[in-house]
């Protein structure tokens, strides 16, 4: 793994650089796939962009809440360009928020706006994985096979290329818009689909997942449940679908 770059006395962190990458990326797609859907790209990206600080500040301070005696000895520790001190699901959720907050008052259509993010949304997703490479996080199990990688002082699947290629794989697939009409969300829920069961598969693999009892992996229950309702309201906002497939 390369978590750190030494430039002289400057260390740059990979594994946060990667993700201003796909931060800087995402915003790039989502803005073009905004003005081809004929979308206010100023309004769009706006949203993402203040989605995304959101999200990053909500994450940190979440985080820190959970360590709240670290940070309140050294409070520029919450400044940190370091990925793994944040907290995902409160970043999400709380960015999710903000940019929902800003898209309804910037009277955004739902389902175009839902299609402007699907491209940016996937090639971020590709940064992640790329991350996470970096960083060596999101581990794989052990393994015999000779594609294993020595990691953690054991051979191990290669968990996070497993991620890269099945992320590149899901990009590919909603950057062409294979399915419905440019515009009425169909799209979103592809990406939405694709990514669970590629989470569902990339879970199997893992050797630092959370597992329940009776062996059941929360991420894969999770993914499974994303997956599933991501067809069903496929069915039951597009029931034209249905019918062009039965020609």
């Amino acid at each position: 793994m390369y978590p750190y770059l030494s430039l002289g006395p400057l260390v740059v962190q990979l594994p946060g650089l990667a993700l201003l990458a796909g931060v800087y990326l995402a915003l790039l797609l989502t803005e073009k796939r905004a003005a081809h859907l004929k979308l206010n790209k100023e309004h769009v990206y706006n949203m993402v962009f203040w989605g995304l600080v959101a999200g990053i500040v909500g994450a940190r301070l979440a985080y820190a809440t959970r360590f709240l005696s670290v940070y309140l000895e050294s409070p520029l520790s919450l400044l940190a360009l370091n990925p793994q001190t944040l907290s995902p699901v409160d970043g999400i959720l709380t960015g999710l928020l903000v940019a929902g907050v800003y898209g309804r008052r910037k009277n955004l259509p739902l389902r175009p706006t839902l299609d402007a993010l699907a491209p940016g949304l996937a090639a971020f997703m590709v940064a992640v994985g790329v991350a996470h490479f970096l960083s060596g996080d999101a581990f794989g199990a052990p393994t015999d096979l000779p594609w294993g990688i020595y990691l953690w002082d054991a051979y191990r699947h290669p968990t996070q290329i497993y991620e890269v290629i099945l992320a590149l794989g899901v990009f590919l697939a909603v950057w062409k818009q294979p399915l419905g009409r440019p515009g009425d969300g169909l799209n979103f829920l592809l990406l939405v689909a694709l990514s669970g069961g590629a989470r569902l598969f990339l879970e199997a693999f893992r050797g630092d997942s959370l597992v329940w009892d009776g062996g059941w992996r929360a991420a894969q229950i999770v993914s499974l449940a994303v997956v599933l309702l991501s067809l069903a309201l496929m069915q039951k906002w597009y029931p034209p679908l249905q019918n062009r497939q039965k020609r």
